[in-house]
């Protein structure tokens, strides 16, 4: 395509949307789904509005109407004025709030016709969303920075606090890790510049694509991912159908081994896996029904699959792209995936007995892979264990808080359908349960109470997910497609993994939650001074700025790879 089709491929306004997608049904004619994933809207949306189209009940155009003529007040005192304050590079609307301040009342609008005038040209923070004539401006078109600003400029940015995460970026290397995944890219936008504003909602805790708004203003942000402005919803709804789950994987996979170089995921105490269904907040037929915990029944949703490593407590695995036939064989899925990304098979897996099959289990076995889960408990089977005397039992001490420290422990070896080797079994008594709990696992060396301990603890990744889910809106998707939702949880992962890095040079908070952290250090304002050299962030003031001068943050100077290593640096406001 020649340069400039992105303006019909991409629309950035909803009216244009509209257009386009109605134009590739009617005049193109694409069918409804193609039309539906295009342009991000449902199939039944399509069918709907071209059903008003052809009632003529839609409008696709609405008539011009007179706008403003021109800068009426601009006489010579106040043209004097908005030029010196446009020379301090200030946007229109703070030029135009300056002005009212002091006695002089203009609109925003008036002071870019002053401006352009003089032949100035439009800055960043020119795209005004208040009431008024300024709303006339055109917007300021998401692309690639042309070059680094010449001369001082300060940025006013409502989400500063994020760019905390910059070192945890570089750490991982994002940069080049997501540019080398095959993620697309426009003639306009690359990977890194639409991954890069996803993972900033992510990290920002915004629901979904559908509600970028929320950030897609911050100027501030766009300059630290090297854009002159954030793309909108249309292009990031779109995007996320484009990509592929090749790329989340590669993108897994490499977030991974640079985590492993870090001390990180190592994977030497194991991993806990579960299922997650996350439930679709619409009507769709393709999609299969899940267990919903939180709906306390089973509804239309996209089962995803989560992997944390124990010891360290890190997400280092999701995947959405999860039907029923393959729900059984995922744990093979992520076995394979975390040999492809180590070289080795993973350690230990523990998960419920939900999560898979005796014949998955046995293609473990058959593997030297390690596994650790629940036996359900049948009527024969409990009949033998009650028939057991007292000394076959012996009591053993946890060491864990709470309640039921002293479980009593019996292990036999059992013979299960569909696992050709006897398993381990491991009863457990006095735990508060009526009936004993039954531990199946096929290794034989760690002791009995120790294996009881660590099942205790895969509880860690139930109540991990939940900070995920309570964190980074996970249960607010609305995608009906599950590639979509892969890409969301993909990201989810990272941006909890950069949280992770983050805390943990932080006294105290190496386990705290990502809405602990959201709420402490990350939810923060500030101004970006950006000179020819550097860029120094003033971050609003806040209770909690002595742990990050105690972390180091106020004498850090980082490069940033994608501002050819321009450093960035923190101010922290005196209290």
């Amino acid at each position: 395509m020649r340069t400039g089709a992105e303006f019909f491929t991409e629309p950035s306004g909803s009216a244009q949307r509209r257009y386009e997608a109605m134009r590739a049904y009617f005049v193109d004619e694409w069918p409804a789904a193609r039309v539906a994933d295009q342009f991000g809207y449902s199939t039944a949306s399509v069918h709907q509005m071209a059903t008003l189209v052809r009632s003529g009940r839609m409008r696709l155009f609405t008539d011009a109407r007179p706008g403003p003529k021109g800068p009426t007040k601009a006489t010579g005192p106040v043209r004097e004025k908005v030029l010196a304050l446009r020379q301090r590079r200030l946007p229109v609307t703070e030029i135009a709030r300056i002005l009212a301040r002091e006695g002089t009342p203009v609109s925003a609008q008036t002071v870019w016709k002053i401006c352009d005038t003089e032949g100035l040209a439009r800055l960043r923070g020119d795209d005004v969303t208040a009431r008024g004539p300024a709303t006339a401006l055109a917007p300021v078109k998401a692309a690639a920075l042309g070059s680094w600003p010449a001369q001082a400029v300060d940025l006013r940015c409502d989400h500063a606090g994020l760019l905390l995460l910059a070192p945890a970026m570089t750490e991982a290397g994002l940069h080049d890790l997501i540019g080398n995944c095959g993620y697309p890219a426009t003639t306009q936008l690359s990977a890194w510049h639409s991954i890069g504003t996803l993972l900033l909602a992510a990290a920002t805790r915004v629901s979904r694509a559908h509600h970028i708004d929320k950030i897609a203003d911050d100027e501030g942000l766009a300059f630290f991912l090297g854009l002159t402005a954030l793309p909108k919803a249309t292009h990031l709804s779109s995007y996320s159908y484009r990509a592929r789950r090749e790329s989340s994987q590669r993108l897994l996979t490499g977030l991974i081994r640079r985590l492993r170089t870090l001390g990180l995921a190592t994977g030497e105490e194991g991993f806990n896996c579960d299922f997650h269904a996350i439930r679709h907040h619409g009507d769709d037929p393709v999609l299969e029904e899940h267990y919903v915990p939180a709906r306390s029944q089973r509804t239309r949703s996209v089962l995803t699959f989560f992997a944390n490593d124990h010891a360290s407590n890190e997400m280092v695995y999701a995947n959405a792209d999860i039907t029923k036939t393959e729900q059984a064989a995922e744990v093979i899925a992520f076995a394979d995936y975390w040999r492809a990304a180590t070289g080795a098979d993973p350690g230990l897996l523990v998960f419920d007995s939900q999560l898979t099959t005796y014949k998955t289990l046995e293609e473990l076995s058959g593997r030297s892979i390690t596994w650790l889960t629940l036996r359900q408990r049948g009527k024969a089977e409990l009949a033998r264990l009650a028939a057991l005397p007292a000394s076959a039992w012996k009591r053993h001490t946890i060491d864990r808080a709470g309640r039921y420290r002293h479980p009593q422990l019996h292990e036999d070896l059992v013979t299960l359908k569909g696992i050709s080797a006897p398993v381990r079994q491991i009863a457990i008594k006095n735990i508060g349960r009526d009936q004993p709990t039954l531990l199946i696992t096929n290794t034989h060396a760690t002791p009995a109470r120790d294996l009881f301990a660590r099942y205790a603890e895969r509880m860690l990744i139930e109540n991990e997910l939940d900070a995920y889910i309570s964190g980074f809106s996970l249960n607010a998707l609305s995608s009906s497609v599950p590639l979509n939702v892969d890409l969301d949880t993909t990201l989810t992962v990272v941006a909890g993994n950069l949280y992770r890095l983050f805390a943990r040079g932080l006294p105290r908070y190496s386990r705290a939650t990502p809405d602990t952290i959201w709420r402490h250090f990350l939810d923060d304002s500030g101004t970006l001074h950006i000179t020819p050299d550097a860029v120094t962030v003033d971050l609003t003031l806040r209770s909690h700025h002595p742990v990050l001068i105690d972390a180091g943050f106020a004498d850090l100077q980082l490069p940033i790879p994608w501002w050819d290593s321009r450093p960035l640096r923190f101010r922290f406001p005196p209290r």
